[in-house]
């Protein structure tokens, strides 16, 4: 059952010390508190220990702390690990924490669901069914980081947002989430550890720009030809490549940081000559790196991973004409933790 109590981690500290003037007690315990919930992550007013049993009480009586719960967790023989995040309302979403040897990354969810139709993504089948709240988000990265120094012992080092979700579709919680993650009185992660991955919403590409923010950005591509790339993500009639690449061309002028290209390569789909070719001029408009990512298959066997000739084929292309390409191997494929196979199967 879903309290009728106000979450107090929707307030802010100004909120939470005007609510402790409200009472008649100081408003530094808003600072307090503020601490508690944010940098040291904690779920329930009784851990409040440098507050009065009265005034923990009467934040008990006001409040609740709507977290998240780890209900349950699976293991990869590689070491990557997948929860199943409970929400307060009992719908489920799902975060992986990635570990390799020079760092551990925790792979977030933004939405229930997702707000667009990636015809080879598992959780772009699920209908969306909310946006999260900042502390939803916050909360993950904080399990996963636990779990970090539990598993392998050391902190979290990394955090992508390419989990459930677009995370554009949920833009004010994703960057407050973010705040809250980067800032010294939250988990104090440098926003240069994090990379925000978006589908391609050229509106909001821009609005991060303007916005200034310090984050990595990447974007899902898979075809740099407009045609295919609707077959392959529909929702991209209404996101055209020309508004796309704009977008991008703007981010950059802005922000100075070049763009990270993910981008699966499908037998039958994105393999040929004209797909690489335009792939290098689209790379072109503004620095950038392409990450060519193993495909992970969701059942239907629509897309198969192309050879390992068209791989090294595009990876000749791009290093020739001198684009930065790495190789991205999957990791948890065995818990259906690898990319675009989030679907809570569990």
């Amino acid at each position: 059952m879903i309290s009728e109590k106000k979450d107090i981690r929707a307030l802010s500290k100004g909120e939470l010390r005007d609510f402790f003037e409200g009472i008649g007690d100081k408003a530094f315990r808003g600072n307090q508190v503020y601490e508690w919930l944010w940098g040291k992550g904690i779920h329930n007013f009784d851990q409040m220990t440098n507050l009065s049993k009265e005034t923990r009480a009467h934040l008990e009586a006001n409040f609740v702390i709507n977290h998240i719960q780890v209900d349950s967790l699976q293991k990869s023989n590689d070491g990557t690990i997948k929860n199943a995040v409970k929400l307060h309302d009992g719908l489920v979403v799902e975060s992986v924490l990635i570990p390799t040897k020079k760092r551990t990354t925790a792979c977030v969810s933004s939405q229930v669901g997702c707000s667009l139709d990636c015809k080879f993504c598992a959780t772009a089948r699920l209908k969306r069914m909310r946006n999260l709240n900042p502390d939803e988000i916050y909360d993950q990265v904080v399990a996963i980081d636990q779990e970090s120094k539990l598993y392998h012992d050391r902190p979290l080092s990394n955090i992508v947002f390419m989990g459930m979700g677009e995370p554009l579709m949920n833009y004010k919680n994703v960057l407050e989430a973010i705040d809250k993650i980067t800032h010294k009185e939250g988990l104090g992660m440098s926003p240069k550890r994090i990379t925000l991955s978006t589908s391609g919403v050229p509106k909001m590409i821009k609005k991060l720009a303007d916005d200034e923010v310090k984050f990595h950005l990447a974007v899902s591509l898979h075809s740099a030809i407009q045609e295919k790339r609707e077959q392959i993500m529909p929702f991209a009639k209404s996101f055209q490549l020309v508004d796309l690449r704009e977008s991008l061309e703007y981010w950059y002028a802005k922000t100075q940081r070049r763009i990270t290209y993910e981008y699966v390569v499908w037998k039958g789909i994105n393999d040929e000559k004209e797909d690489i070719e335009a792939l290098v001029q689209f790379c072109k408009y503004v620095p950038c790196k392409v990450n060519l990512i193993e495909y992970n298959p969701i059942d239907d066997g629509e897309f198969q991973q192309a050879s390992i000739e068209a791989t090294e084929t595009y990876i000749a292309a791009l290093e020739r004409h001198r684009i930065p390409v790495t190789v991205r191997r999957s990791r948890g494929k065995d818990i259906d933790a690898a990319c675009g196979q989030l679907a809570n199967k569990q």
